[in-house]
Formats: structure tokens, C-alpha cells, sequence
């Protein structure tokens, strides 16, 4: 692969008429990318007027956060921003969210990436006027834009969401028909936002160009942003929730998290630059933050009407198109097995085979990956996944079920897990009960959060 030295974030547009957003970036000059993104209507002169400002400051987080997908292609030493500034505080904020989000792109790869990322600081913090300062939000549980992905989160979010009252609208990042059953079953109104990729990054790629894992959260994050601005929305709802806070493997003195953006430290910093960068009334919060995986599976299990139309299955989700006899679970990765166990806990068989239309603790090819799920081989596998821990508490409740104990997986549970949990039930008790680490707005939490 050919070597270059400077990547260009070379200038970024948008026609509001239209509802198109360009992203225009370059490595030397020499090879250019252009990224569009299509919004789900035009937005009035008036409304850009208003909001001029926000609009303008996510717009430049979105053209630095959608730089990572080229970026990753070579490495450049040096990065060099024509699209606007940055101020220190900004500068420390990206070189955090393109070291920390590429961290297992840098491990597959095996790059040392210490003092790799640098973005420039080249402007002083900007201050506003008074009159042009973040005002409260006059009432918070009006609007709220919530990101789904077809999984049991974003399906456990929006049920908890109802309870607020709120007005509740769907984010989807490309159309789906799994998306679009689960849109019609929860009834609710949802916008679609279609992503075109530079044609010259694949071109790339099969020239032996890097490649591998982007913090596609943080994208969506400030995509989410951006379009509760321009389509008046007063909160965006994400479902990240607490597992995503624990690493994988450490590599170089940096913690590789696959999930890194969707972890409080990353939540915690961009509601800041919301703040601070944007300077936006727009709220930004995980609504599943306080509970692990398998509470998050717990609620979910309460609504039957979902099991046979969600999936959190990302390698079928690849090549699942409008053929619907294609099945929903691959049956193979770490997130089906991780949420099978999740869902063996609280549902009994016949439940279990409405939803995955398998039972994955029959196949004995899998044990080897519940093994590491379990934490008892290498480490937790690259995947939006559980804890050890949640594992093992959602195999004890499992195992109480009695239903799945001739299953090859779970015999190897009872044999080499099981009596090494000394207090089981102390176990399942700290895994289901909610934390206090969370941004969950006061006027949501009487219905988000426990009583």
C-alpha cells in the first residue's frame, strides 16, 4: 500500500433544500473521498437561520467524525483541517475519540498508535455572548429522537420511553425491513438517514489498504445531534448500557474497548462537547445506562409482540436485505450466542425458539466460544457483548429453568462454571440491580429509573 503523509479534511456542504450533506476529504491531495448523507426532508430558511450556529458547529463534528473511515486507510502522520478550527479542547477531545475508538483496529493490525492521532489546535476557545448562551429547555419531555438498530436495547428504550409521555420518534441509519417491522410494531413514526461511503474507500481497501473496526456510535451520535436540531427535537435517547463500559484486552497501555463509543467515558465527553464546542440546548443521554446486558434482556423479555421480528445478530445483518426468508440470527457470532444465554434466563423454550428459531446450547461447535463469553478461554470476544460475569449469572438462571440441561453448552457450564461461583445469588442480584453512573435527565428519571 502506497504511503501518505497528510490526511485532509478538505471541506464539508450541504444544500438544506436538498437535504444532502457532502464530506469531502484527501490523502495528499492525491486520493479523495467524498461522503454524502441523504436526510429524510429539506429543512426551511428558517429554521437554518435559527439554529445557524448549532448547524454549523455539528456539521464540522460530523465532517471530523466521518474523517475516521479514511483516516484508517493509511495513518497519515500529519492531519491538516481546511474545514474550519479546533480549539485545544476540541483537539484533545478528537485525538481521544480516533485513539481510543480505533483501538482494536490498532490491535488486529498490530500498530503502535502512541502519538499517532494529532489533530491541530489553532484556534482560542470562543465565547459567546450572553444573549447567545445555552438556555434550559422549557420542557424537556417534549420531543425525543431515539436511534434504533433492530436489537433489544434500542426496543427496551423506547418501552421505557413511553412511560414519559414523551413524543417519541425512530432514527434509523439506512432503511431495513427488520427496522421497518419493528417501526410498525412499536408504533411509532421513524426517520431514515441514508449513508453513501467514498466508492474510493473500497477501491482501497482491495488494493491492501487498512481496514477494520470504526466507532460507528460516536458517527451516529453526532449525526443524531445534528438532526435533533434541525428537525426540533429536545432530546436524543441512545441505548448504551453499562456493560459497554468494560474493555477487552489491554494492548500497549491502552484498554481495547470494542464498545468504546457507547460507554459512559465517551457519552460523558461529547455531552460535554455538546456544551462547550455546540453549545446546543440539545440533550444527549443513554436511556439504559444504569443496567447491565441481562436486566436490559429482563425487560425486553416482557414484550412477547418483538421476539419474532428483532435480531442483534451484526453478521446477518449484513446480508439481510428484503429476502425475509432469510433467518434473522447467524447462529455463529458472539452477540447470538451472548444474547441467547441472556434470553435462556428469563424465557422458557418454546419463547426462546419464537425468537432464534435454534437453540444454540444444542450446538456443540459453540462451546468453545460460550467458553470465552464465560471468561474462562483468552478474552471477551470483539463484539457488543456481556460481561464474564452477566454470562455467568444469566447461565445460573438458565440453569434453574431445567429446560436446556441436555444441551451440550450448558453441561459444559455445569461442569467447569458452575461450582466455581461461590455466591450465586449474591451474583445475579449485583448484575441485575441498576448503577448510579448515568446523564439520565431529572425529568425522565421517576419513569427510567427504578422507584
Amino acid at each position: 500500500m502506497k504511503h501518505y503523509s497528510t490526511f485532509h479534511f478538505s471541506a464539508y456542504s450541504w444544500n438544506h433544500h436538498a437535504g444532502k450533506i457532502s464530506l469531502k476529504y484527501s490523502l495528499d491531495n492525491k486520493v479523495f473521498f467524498e461522503e454524502l448523507i441523504l436526510l429524510p426532508e429539506p429543512i426551511s430558511d428558517e429554521r437554518l437561520e435559527a439554529k445557524k450556529w448549532e448547524i454549523e458547529r455539528l456539521l464540522f463534528s460530523l465532517h471530523i467524525i466521518g474523517g475516521i473511515s479514511y483516516f484508517k486507510t493509511c495513518l497519515p502522520r500529519t492531519m491538516k483541517i481546511e474545514s474550519g478550527n479546533l480549539d485545544m479542547h476540541e483537539a484533545k477531545f478528537w485525538n481521544t475519540v480516533y485513539e481510543k475508538g480505533l483501538g482494536e483496529f490498532f490491535y488486529r493490525n498490530n500498530i503502535d498508535f502512541r502519538g499517532l492521532v494529532n489533530f491541530p489546535a489553532n484556534r482560542p476557545k470562543v465565547i459567546l455572548e450572553p444573549a447567545m448562551r445555552k438556555k434550559p429547555i422549557e420542557n424537556p419531555l417534549r420531543r425525543v429522537l431515539v436511534p434504533i438498530g433492530g436489537g433489544k436495547d434500542s426496543m427496551a428504550t423506547i418501552e421505557m420511553l413511553r412511560k414519559t409521555g414523551a413524543d417519541i420518534t425512530l432514527l434509523r441509519l439506512e432503511p431495513h425491513p427488520i427496522i421497518e417491522e419493528l417501526s410498525h410494531a412499536a408504533g411509532l413514526p421513524m426517520m431514515t438517514v441514508r449513508r453513501q461511503l467514498s466508492p474510493v474507500l473500497f477501491d482501497l481497501n482491495d488494493d491492501g489498504a487498512l481496514n477494520g473496526h470504526v466507532p460507528i456510535t460516536a458517527y451516529l451520535s453526532v449525526l443524531s445531534a445534528l438532526l435533533a436540531v434541525l428537525y426540533d427535537f429536545d432530546a436524543v435517547a441512545m441505548s448504551n448500557e453499562r456493560s459497554a463500559n468494560i474493555g477487552n484486552v489491554e494492548f500497549k497501555g491502552l484498554m481495547v474497548n470494542h464498545q468504546w463509543s457507547k460507554s459512559v467515558e465517551f457519552e460523558r465527553m461529547f455531552r460535554k462537547h455538546l456544551t462547550d464546542a455546540i453549545q446546543t440546548n440539545t440533550e444527549y443521554f443513554s436511556a439504559v445506562r444504569p443496567y447491565s446486558e441481562l436486566k436490559i434482556a429482563q425487560m425486553f423479555s416482557l414484550h412477547p409482540e418483538y421476539f419474532e421480528r428483532v435480531t442483534s445478530c451484526n453478521a446477518n445483518w449484513k446480508i439481510l436485505d428484503e429476502d425475509r426468508t432469510e433467518k434473522r440470527w447467524c447462529g455463529t457470532c458472539p452477540k447470538c450466542a451472548f444474547v441467547f444465554a441472556c434470553m435462556a434466563a428469563f424465557l422458557d423454550k418454546a419463547d426462546l425458539m419464537t425468537m432464534f428459531e435454534v437453540n444454540l446450547f444444542e450446538d456443540e461447535k459453540l462451546v468453545p466460544l460460550f467458553e470465552e463469553l464465560l471468561g474462562i478461554r483468552n478474552f471477551k470476544p470483539f463484539e457488543c457483548v456481556g460481561t464474564p460475569e452477566e454470562t455467568k449469572a444469566a447461565f445460573i438462571l438458565a440453569h434453574r429453568c431445567g429446560e436446556l440441561e441436555d444441551t451440550p453448552v450448558m453441561k459444559m457450564f455445569v461442569s467447569k462454571v458452575l461450582k466455581t461461583i461461590k455466591k450465586p445469588d449474591a451474583l445475579i442480584k449485583e448484575i441485575l440491580e441498576p448503577t448510579g453512573e448515568h446523564f439520565i435527565p431529572e425529568a425522565f428519571r421517576p419513569f427510567l429509573l427504578p422507584s
